[in-house]
């Protein structure tokens, strides 16, 4: 396997960390706190602080490991910026949808926002930005060519 082979696979993994690390920080502030409508695990107050508190430590861990990579690639001049965005793009659809159709859905650990009457809008909403997501990312590691 060549050099530029490895390079781009490793702008396509350090890019899909930070978009993991990035949505998940996003709905963990915006969502869970900003304007707590769901918890990672919907219970007790103690069950909501514990899981909400993994999730932050998870997403800052890949955070700093994205960030680290970054730096890192940018310094020896091998990161491939165009595959590093799709990457980020196709981590932060990839944590919304399997957010939304294995935690909201199959194992029904949280709604979108438990109070709503009706959860179909927030659901097809949640997926739908994740769909948007993975197919932005796709459309930029295709134009970056093989």
């Amino acid at each position: 396997m060549t050099r530029t082979a490895l390079d781009r696979r490793a702008s396509l993994l350090t890019g899909a960390l930070l978009g993991v690390g990035l949505m998940a920080s996003l709905d963990t502030v915006v969502f869970h706190l900003l304007l707590g409508w769901h918890h990672l695990v919907d219970g007790t107050t103690r069950v909501q602080q514990v899981s909400d508190g993994v999730l932050h430590v998870a997403y800052l861990a890949l955070l700093v490991a994205g960030g680290l990579r970054y730096g890192a690639q940018q310094r020896r001049g091998d990161l491939d910026g165009r595959r590093a965005v799709g990457g980020l793009l196709l981590g932060a659809g990839g944590f919304q949808l399997f957010d939304g159709l294995v935690n909201h859905e199959l194992l029904d650990l949280h709604a979108v926002r438990p109070a709503a009457p009706d959860q179909l809008p927030y659901d097809v909403a949640w997926n739908a930005v994740g769909v948007l997501l993975l197919l932005a990312g796709w459309l930029v590691l295709r134009r970056s060519g093989r």
